[in-house]
């Protein structure tokens, strides 16, 4: 058995040196050492890795990162909340501000700003938002005749992502790499409520959300092996190790969550409890990591980038 034995420090340590030095760590330091390794084996064996993450993820630094992965196909596919969808929209015209968990949040109500965590978010990033949907939903509509059907939800997203020009968005990245994103709950937001507005006047508009269904299973069910790095909970998590159910779940799983499995919610569910769901296949290899993902998902991808 190996020995627990910490890290030497030295000036100009890599990332990558300090996760390796994570392996001989007790606690999650190892954990997020073993999910380096791990999201390396996905890679080398050609797994299709899909990306699940929840929408507050996108409020922080971590959707920079998320362009990254689409801008160099790290990654296949993408399953998120619509919020960070309609966020990475807004901060292609405007940033999220840095707050605190401290704040007044009746002055920030009476000042409109809307709080997430320590981010704030004014009132008019909102409106800006309303201006960029009201005409693209013009846009979706006029397709939706074209075809003469309803669009699924990867196909708006797609749409929404070519009218992007700004980099930094992952939007932007996977409408041009063709990665698909995902998303089961696309009225769950901002995007929904523009959406029921811009309705009320062209009654005819709608979504097919049962339509991804079969962009999904034949991205599973072509595969040899899938890898799922799973940051967060929520449906997110539960669509894509649900998905996997069809081939017998999935061959690598990487968590990273926050949340606890002793109130029996999905969010906190470990690897474990999905094999007995084949969600995830018995011989899979896996980990959770207990961690902030702001925190453990760039250590883990500086490290493997490096």
């Amino acid at each position: 058995m190996d020995e627990i034995k910490g890290f030497e420090f030295k000036e100009k340590k890599a990332v990558k040196e300090l996760a390796d030095d994570f392996e001989s760590m007790g606690f999650q330091a190892a954990n997020i050492n073993h999910a380096v390794q791990i999201i390396k084996k996905m890679k080398n064996d050609n797994a299709k890795i899909i990306l699940t993450f929840t929408s507050n993820m996108a409020s922080s630094g971590l959707r920079e990162l998320f362009a990254q992965l689409c801008k160099s196909k790290f990654v296949d596919a993408i399953v998120t909340g619509v919020g960070s969808v309609e966020e990475d929209l807004m901060k292609t015209k405007m940033p999220f501000i840095k707050g605190s968990f401290n704040m007044d949040d009746k002055e920030l109500h009476q000042k409109g700003i809307n709080r997430i965590g320590n981010i704030l978010v004014p009132n008019d990033r909102y409106e800006a938002l309303e201006d960029e949907l009201l005409p693209f939903f013009d846009k979706i509509l006029r397709l939706q005749k074209e075809k003469k059907r309803l669009l699924g939800p990867s196909e708006i997203i797609y749409e929404l992502g070519k009218i992007i020009t700004d980099e930094n968005s992952f939007l932007y990245w996977a409408s041009k790499n063709n990665i698909p994103i995902f998303c089961p709950a696309i009225l769950d937001g901002a995007f929904g409520l523009q959406l029921y507005y811009f309705k009320q006047e062209h009654p005819e508009m709608g979504i097919d959300v049962t339509a991804d269904m079969k962009a999904e299973s034949d991205l599973i069910l072509n595969a040899e092996k899938t890898g799922g790095i799973i940051l967060g909970g929520g449906f997110a998590k539960h669509h894509a190790i649900g998905m996997n159910i069809v081939r017998g779940g999935f061959d690598y799983a990487v968590y990273v969550t926050t949340s606890e499995a002793y109130d029996g919610s999905l969010s906190g569910a470990s690897a474990n409890e999905a094999i007995s769901w084949s969600k995830i296949k018995e011989d899979a290899n896996t980990v959770v990591v207990h961690c902030d993902a702001t925190i453990a998902f760039p250590i883990i991808f500086c490290s493997i980038i490096e």
